[in-house]
This record gives structure tokens, C-alpha cells and sequence, in this order.
């Protein structure tokens, strides 16, 4: 009412309604109150003063976490600005930057509605005000929340921190707090003691992860959630496995015997790379949780976007659509959050539609140093947590040593996540007790911070002490909280020494329950065809060449590509566009749920799929046809993706993981994008089963050809992905009916590149019908998807079909075979421009041309039938890259091996080069007519030593 009557009458002098006697008093009253005269002056000044106090809080609210006592060593300031800012009163003679005084710190202001400090009062004193200010923004916890530009999220904060007596444990919660921190610190001691000379990469310095992660986990069990999945650096890794998932003891501490023996296949990692899945009670909710820690190498935080995508999976696969049963958890290092650019992909598909995991709490190990850089040298941003601030994710920092300050920041992130189901940080200011890793010398770089570092007390310490002071607990419980988790360990460790095998299964962190027998092994070796009937064929065409939904404008252009697409079906035809449709549309009605995401496959980079129609008159209404196939069926998820591959791939590769029962394709703009995502690549996808014993069925769809189109839009570089391949070159086994799938059983990956439509179909569904997975690289065509030639017949996909390694020649080659003077191995696009360079120079009887379609495993056994077939024949293997990259270094000890080294395999294609392709169209024609003279010159290797 008070400021009511300020602004109705501008200035204190003015003449008053004669109506309104109560007016006068009541604003004669409320001056008096105040202290102050009526007079213009005097009244002007309390409106400043309450205007400058709303500043004032403010200040605290935007900056406070600037001055707040972080750093738990005291001699760095958390962020790198380190300034005192200059709004907010750290001393008394900054009142004067607000216009008041030291005269006013006893008078009583209004609060306004943005803060809560006042509890159930509405109005404070300046120096009480100043006070809580100070208490809940400069102390142990530093908060960033004042650039979301949401009001209730900001009030839910504010009201979360400012309200007085928030931060009350009962001594229940005190003793919990107590007892993880004894676990978390008796463990690394356990280590240390044991394995003095071992590294583990213990968490000294940052106990209080353990009992952080814990809280997350109980608060966020209490709201319902099922399932946590998370991903972590090595730091604190086995402490995790040990107190968090409660991973037996002894499994554990026998993987610190050199004598250990592996049981399983593959070649295995070491301990603090390895995962977990285990499901337990848990016992502050006594509800069942199931926690996941995903495996992952060294390339810190390139586990992110793999954690986010078997989160999204299964979220998906519950129908968990709003994220209330499964979560994820990421924890990360302050150097490698802000230098790893996967991280700041890994935040902008937060909010996309078809990577949401609905918000992720995101723990950052503050331990201000980089193995030995300083974080001046790491980071160009104040905090570490910057790169958070893109997605109005809120921050909190917090000082690792006020136990209880982390774990009230961590039940308030567990409640944001479930309110609003978007990020959240929780920075963990703290440091590192010893090197790097145990056996580093830190002194050698960092001599004042581990002077420090040498004279801090344990956190164990610090908070056991004030307990006991408290009186919560008495020194004698203390130690035998102590003696009972050192006794724990020890019972371990001597069960711990009768294990010598080591098993990477029991450490899988995505197990698929039923899929393989009781061993692990696959329950057959066989591979049944991989046709479907006619109807089927008929009608996936049909719907493919539809609009079913009714009133849907479609583009003129559209309507003739479906017309096309009847027009191919009526004719028993398939492109590889309907191709594809097909192999996708045959699993959703098996229940097979099919996912195909990269950037814009909705459509497709070439203007070929058009999976989703768009209504030319309403924005945003849009129809997948294939989601309207049949009645029961699974459902089909096709994604534009952000412009990112090695997050969109990682995540693509979680999402795999998370079921067999899936086909999870992720497909490149251009087949050489990959190789931003080559982290991902290498590290999980060739590598992950020989390291983690763990299966991925994703497939790669890369366009590749030579089209003149520039070096960045011809190469997928096919020769890495061989380079990679586990695919033995010395020796082939003995054939036998089984030979092709206990090949694909024992390799890391399949490589194809098909020159069909039919045979992209059957490779797709192998993938799926196949007794176990394997990743699976396809070079899929450019210039192919429009090609006359290349087209299928509905004979090549129907019932009893298979997946062809080899296409053998079958033309007028075949009828004289001892006539023919030169066998052209091929695989891909380049197949197209030989069959017409032949039948333009007349060799059709003298040049047989057989195209791998797939290239890894090696074919061994069908190359052996083809080369037997034409003893008089030069050997050519003929390829449109360059020398030094595509196939021939691959396939050249491969051939000789099965020719027993007595015949060369000549090759023709482009010279080696430094760049992929060229980008001028006549230089290419040039090297593609030149290499083409040489594939069909019968004289061309006579006379040459090879």
C-alpha cells in the first residue's frame, strides 16, 4: 500500500484526493516508521535505498559465486578471473557503491519477490540481509543459475539455497555421510597399503565422490527412478565400482594379480577401463536400482555421447518417454570438460527430440590440474564448467572438503533433474593427493600446490572430527566404523588370492539376457536366408509409394519420385532407396525396431530416401510412411542429427548396445565425415568386444565413390576400416558348410561395399539375423542411386535369397573359360564402368569381372572356386582410388595367399595420391579414361616382374 501511494502521488508535496483522508495517514505513519520526515527528499531516498538493496541482492544472486571460498587448499581461486566484483560488499566501504551508508545497516527493508532469504519475513535489516546473502552465496558452495532465462527455475533455485536452515542434516544422515566417507577413504588406503606400486588412479583428494554419487543415486530412487547409467574418466574409477555398484571385493583386488589368467576371448583392458551392471536393493529407498558403469578408454570423455545414447535406448525400449525410470549420471574431469570438444557436442543433443535422455547430472572432479597443467594453460574460460552454460544448464560449485555442503548440492541436482529434466553441474572443487597416477612425481611441476597438498588434513579427518566434537558420534564408533571396513577388505583380499582366471564377462556393462547361451557363446552358427515372400515385397513398394495420411500436400517433384517407386514395385524392381525400405520395413514387422540417424537422412543427402513427407501447406505437420506399415508393428526412428559425428556416432553406438534385438544405423553426409568421429571408430567399435567382451550390431552406411566431386566427397576411406580389420592373411581355414559365419564370428568387423540393391537388402538383414552382432561398415554408392544399371530384380530378394560375398561373372566369359585371358576383381561403383569399357572394346570373351561385395572377412573360399575357374587368366585387381588407399594393400596378400604365392595380382587404378580424390572434373576423367586403357590392354603386364 506504501508504494502504492508512492507512485500514485510522484512527489511527496503533491495535493492529495480530499476524499482519501486515510491516504495521508497512512503514508504519515508508514514515513515515521521508517525514521524519515516528510519531505520530497527524504522520500526519494527510501525509494533509491529499496531499489539499491534490490541491486544488492541481485549481486549476490549473478556474482556471489565469484568470492565464495571454493578451493578446499585455499590458494587458488576456483574460476581464473579471480576479481573481487565490485557490486557486491565484501567491505563496509562499498556500501557507498549503492548509495547507503554505514548509518543504514540497521534499517529495515522491504524484500522483494526474488529471493527468499527472509523465511516467513517479508522485510530484514540491511546488515541481516547482507548476512544470508553472504551465507548462502560466498561460502562452500558458489552458484551459477542467473543466466537461465526461465523465472520459476530461477525462483526454484533461489528458494532451494536462500532459505534459511535449508541446509539441516538430521544425525542419521550425519552417520551415513560419516560412514561413506570412511568407505571411500579406507578403500584407497587398502589399495595404497597392498599395491604400493600398482596405479589405480585412487581418488585421495576427492573422497567425498563416493558419498556424492551415492545421494544422487538414493534421491533419485526415491523419485522413481530404476536404472542409472554411468560414465566415468579413470579417476576414482575402482572406488566406484566398489562402494557405488558394490562390485565384490575380491573381484576387484584379483585384478591386481600379475598372474592372472583370461578366461574369455579377446584381449581385455586394464582395471580402471573395464564396466559393470549389476541390479540390488537399495537400501536408503529399499526399491531395486539398476546401475550401469559404461566401459571406455582413455579418450576421456568420448564415453559421453555412448552413456546418452543406451540411456536414450533404454528409455525407449520402457517407453520411459519422459525420462522418470532410467537416468544417467556423466562424471568428468575440470581439464578434460573444458578441453574435449565431444563434450560440447554431447550437450547440444540435451534438448533434441531424438536424443533427449530428459536431463543428466554431470559431476565434475575439480582437482585443478591437468596431469601437470595448470588450468591457466588448460582453459580460456573462468570455470572449467562453461561449456554448460550453452544448454542454461545450472552450475554449482562446491568446496570437496564441507562434506555436507556436497551432499545438499547433490540432492538439489537429483530434484532439478526430475523437476525440469534438463542438465545440471555439479563441480566438485577439490584437488589431488598424489601424481597423476600413483606412481608420478607431482612436485617436479606443481612444487607449491603439493606443499600444500602435503600439509592438508583428509576430509575423513575434518568431518569425523567435528562430529565428534558435535557429540553425533564418539571416537570409539568412529574406529569401528573404520575396523569393520578394513576387516571388509581384508576378508577380500584373502578370498581374492584363490582367483587366478580373470573373466571380462562378469565386467560387461550391457548384457543381453537371452540372446546368447549360459556361456556367452551364440546359441547356433548358422545364418538362415535372409529373402522375405513376394506379398511382402509388394506391399512395403506399395506403402512406400504412398502418402497414407489424409489431406497431405506433398511436393510436385515427390509425387513423381513415388510414382517411380509403383512404377519400379508393379515391375518386380528395386533401386537402392527401395531397397533400403524394404530391408527396414521386413524387421518392423517382425517387431524389429529399426533407428536410422546422421545428418539430414530424413530426406537423404542425395534427395533419394525421403522417409519423411512434409505438408507443403502446414509447417511442421509432417508423415512417415513406413511408421504406417501394418497394425502391430515396431516402431521406426529416423533422425536428423545435429552437425556433429563424433557425438551423434557415440551416441548411435550406446544405443546399439542396449538390445540385439534392434538395427541401429548411423549414416555420414559424405563418406569421408567419418573421420571426425574416428575416436569413436577406433576405440569402441573395432576394439570393443576384444576389450569388453561387449557385442554391437551398429551399422555404418558411408557414401563413397569417385564422381569428381572434389577430395572432401569421394573417399570413405575404405583402407582404414581394412587396416582394421582382425582378418588373418596368411592362412585361411578348411572350408566347410560353416565357414561364412564362423568367419563373421571371429573377425571385429564386417566391410562391405555393394554394387546391388538386392545385395545392400540381404546385408541389412543378415545383420540382424545373424546368430550374434558385429559392427558393420557399408561403402553404400552416389552416382549408384539413380543408375540405370543398378537396380535388383524381386527374384534376387525373395524367399531362400542370401547375401552374396562374391557376384561371380556371369556372361559369355563363363561359356569358354580356358579362352580367358584376364580375371578383373572389383568391388563398388567402379564394377558399372568396366562392364562398359568391355562391351565398348568388344572383350566380352576374353575378360571375366567379378566384384567382392564384401571385402572383409575375406571371401577366401568363393575367390579360391572363381580363380580355380580360369587357370590361363592374368590375375588383376582394379579399383577407381588411389594406390595408396581403397583395397589393393588389403586384398593383394589375400589373393596370393590363396594362390599359394605361384601368380601375381596385377594392379589397375589411379596412382597413389596425397589427397583423396581430385577436384578438377577433366583431371579425373583423364585418370579414370587412363586406367581403364590399362584394365582392358591384354599386353599390359607382359614382359613386368611383379
Amino acid at each position: 500500500q506504501s508504494w502504492d501511494l508512492f507512485f500514485r502521488n510522484a512527489n511527496a508535496g503533491q495535493a492529495y484526493d480530499p476524499h482519501l483522508p486515510d491516504q495521508l495517514e497512512r503514508k504519515a505513519s508508514f514515513l515515521q516508521s521508517h525514521g524519515l520526515a516528510q519531505t520530497p527528499g527524504k522520500a526519494e531516498k527510501l525509494v533509491e535505498d529499496h531499489l539499491a538493496v534490490q541491486s544488492l541482492i541481485r549481486a549476490y544472486q549473478i556474482r556471489g559465486h565469484h568470492v565464495a571460498q571454493l578451493d578446499p587448499l585455499g590458494i587458488l581461486d576456483a574460476d581464473l578471473d579471480s576479481f573481487v566484483p565490485s557490486d557486491l560488499i565484501t567491505t563496509i566501504d562499498k556500501l557507498g557503491f549503492y548509495g547507503l551508508h554505514e548509518s543504514d545497516l540497521d534499517k529495515v527493508f522491504q524484500l522483494p519477490t526474488t529471493t527468499f532469504i527472509g523465511g516467513n519475513e517479508n522485510s530484514l535489516s540491511l546488515r541481516e540481509i547482507i548476512k544470508r546473502l553472504e551465507n548462502t552465496y560466498c561460502q562452500h558452495i558458489g552458484l551459477e543459475f542467473m543466466f537461465i532465462n526461465d523465472v520459476e527455475q530461477c525462483q526454484w533455485i533461489r528458494q532451494k539455497f536462500e532459505t534459511p536452515g535449508v541446509m539441516k542434516f538430521t544425525n542419521e544422515e550425519k552417520r551415513t555421510l560419516l560412514a561413506r566417507l570412511v568407505r571411500s577413504m579406507r578403500f584407497e588406503d587398502f589399495l595404497a597399503r597392498k599395491w604400493s606400486s600398482e596405479k589405480r588412479f585412487g581418488l585421495e583428494g576427492c573422497e567425498v565422490m563416493i558419498p556424492a554419487l551415492k545421494t544422487i543415486i538414493d534421491k533419485s530412487s526415491e523419485m522413481g527412478i530404476e536404472y542409472v547409467i554411468m560414465g566415468m574418466p579413470h579417476r576414482g574409477r575402482l572406488n566406484v565400482l566398489a562402494n557405488v555398484i558394490r562390485k565384490e571385493l575380491e573381484q576387484i583386488f584379483c585384478q591386481f594379480d600379475p598372474k592372472l589368467e583370461a578366461a574369455d576371448e579377446g584381449s581385455g583392458d586394464v582395471k580402471y577401463h573395464l564396466g559393470m551392471y549389476h541390479e540390488r536393493i537399495n537400501r536408503a529407498t529399499n526399491k531395486k536400482i539398476t546401475l550401469s558403469l559404461m566401459a571406455n578408454p582413455s579418450h576421456l570423455e568420448a564415453v559421453d555421447p555412448v552413456v546418452q545414447g543406451k540411456t536414450k535406448a533404454e528409455q525407449f525400449y520402457r517407453g520411459d518417454t519422459a525420462g522418470k525410470k532410467v537416468m544417467s549420471i556423466l562424471l568428468h574431469g575440470d581439464a578434460a570438460f573444458a578441453g574435449q570438444g565431444v563434450v560440447y557436442e554431447t550437450f547440444h543433443l540435451s534438448d533434441l527430440p531424438s536424443y533427449t535422455t530428459n536431463g543428466t547430472i554431470h559431476v565434475v572432479v575439480n582437482n585443478q590440474i591437468g596431469f601437470t597443467t595448470d588450468p591457466r594453460m588448460a582453459r580460456s574460460s573462468p570455470y572449467p564448467t562453461d561449456v554448460a552454460r550453452v544448454v542454461n544448464a545450472p552450475i554449482f560449485h562446491v568446496n570437496a572438503d564441507d562434506p555436507e555442503a556436497v551432499m545438499y548440492v547433490c540432492s538439489v541436482a537429483a530434484e532439478w533433474r526430475n523437476t525440469f529434466n534438463k542438465d545440471v553441474v555439479v563441480d566438485l572443487v577439490c584437488y589431488r593427493r598424489r601424481g597423476h597416477n600413483e606412481m608420478d612425481e607431482p612436485m617436479f611441476t606443481q612444487p607449491l600446490m603439493y606443499k600444500q597438498i602435503h600439509k592438508q588434513v583428509p576430509v575423513l579427518k575434518k568431518y569425523a572430527d567435528k562430529l565428534i566434537a558435535d557429540g553425533t558420534v564418539t571416537l570409539q564408533e568412529f574406529e569401528e566404523e573404520i575396523a569393520k571396513y578394513d576387516r571388509i577388505c581384508e576378508e577380500a583380499y584373502t578370498r581374492s588370492k584363490d582367483n587366478k582366471i580373470l573373466h571380462i564377462k562378469h565386467w560387461l556393462d550391457s548384457p543381453w539376457p537371452g540372446f546368447f547361451n549360459v556361456d556367452g557363446e551364440p546359441k547356433s552358427m548358422s545364418c538362415p536366408p535372409t529373402g522375405i515372400s513376394e506379398d511382402l515385397l509388394t506391399h512395403i513398394g506399395n506403402v512406400a509409394s504412398s502418402v497414407p495420411v489424409k489431406d497431405f500436400k506433398i511436393h510436385a517433384g515427390l509425387s513423381r519420385i513415388l510414382r517411380a517407386r509403383l512404377e519400379m514395385t508393379k515391375n518386380r524392381v528395386v533401386d537402392w532407396a527401395l531397397a533400403e525400405y524394404m530391408a527396414f520395413g521386413s524387421f518392423l514387422k517382425e517387431g524389429i525396431h529399426v533407428r536410422l540417424s546422421g545428418q539430414d537422412v530424413e530426406r537423404g543427402t542425395f534427395s533419394h530416401r525421403h522417409h519423411v513427407l512434409h505438408d507443403q501447406e502446414v509447417d511442421k505437420r509432417t508423415c512417415v510412411p513406413m511408421n504406417h506399415l501394418w497394425e502391430q508393428q515396431a516402431p521406426y526412428t529416423v533422425c536428423n542429427s545435429s552437425l556433429s559425428e563424433y557425438g551423434v556416432l557415440g551416441f548411435e553406438l550406446g544405443f546399439a548396445m542396449a538390445s540385439p534385438n534392434a538395427l541401429v544405423c548411423w549414416e555420414a553426409q559424405f563418406g569421408d565425415f567419418h573421420n571426425t568421429a574416428q575416436c569413436i571408430i577406433d576405440q569402441f567399435i573395432s576394439s570393443g568386444q576384444a576389450k569388453w567382451v561387449r557385442h554391437n550390431g551398429i551399422v555404418l552406411l558411408l557414401p563413397h565413390g569417385m564422381e569428381g566431386m572434389g577430395p572432401e566427397h569421394s573417399s570413405a576411406r575404405p583402407e582404414r576400416f581394412l587396416q582394421m580389420s582382425n582378418d588373418d592373411s596368411d592362412a585361411y581355414p578348411e572350408f566347410s558348410e560353416q565357414f561364412e559365419v564362423s568367419q563373421l564370428y571371429e573377425c571385429n568387423w564386417i566391410v562391405v561395399n555393394c554394387s546391388t540393391p538386392a545385395n545392400y537388402f540381404h546385408v541389412l538383414r543378415r545383420q540382424i539375423l545373424l546368430p550374434f552382432r558385429k559392427p558393420l561398415i557399408i561403402l553404400t554408392p552416389k552416382s549408384l542411386l539413380r543408375h540405370p544399371e543398378a537396380k535388383s530384380s524381386f527374384d534376387e530378394m525373395v524367399s531362400g535369397t542370401t547375401f552374396q560375398r562374391v557376384i561371380p561373372e556371369n556372361g559369355l566369359a563363363t561359356h569358354e573359360p580356358h579362352e580367358v585371358k584376364r580375371v578383373i576383381f572389383c568391388t563398388g561403383k567402379v564394377y558399372y564402368d568396366l562392364v562398359k569399357e568391355r562391351k565398348n572394346q568388344d572383350l566380352e570373351k576374353q575378360v571375366a569381372i567379378t566384384r567382392l561385395e564384401q571385402i572383409s572377412p575375406f571371401p577366401f573360399d568363393l575367390l579360391k572356386e572363381e580363380l580355380e575357374k580360369y587357370p590361363g587368366a592374368d590375375l588383376v585387381w582394379c579399383q577407381e582410388e588411389h594406390k595408396n588407399s581403397g583395397y589393393y594393400d588389403y586384398v593383394k596378400p589375400r589373393f596370393r595367399t590363396i594362390v599359394n604365392h605361384t601368380r601375381p595380382i596385377w594392379y589397375v587404378g589411379r596412382e597413389p595420391a596425397a589427397a583423396a580424390a581430385t577436384g578438377n572434373k577433366n583431371m579425373h576423367l583423364v585418370s579414370l579414361r587412363r586406367f581403364l586403357d590399362t584394365a582392358f590392354n591384354l599386353e599390359a603386364f607382359e614382359g613386368k616382374t611383379f
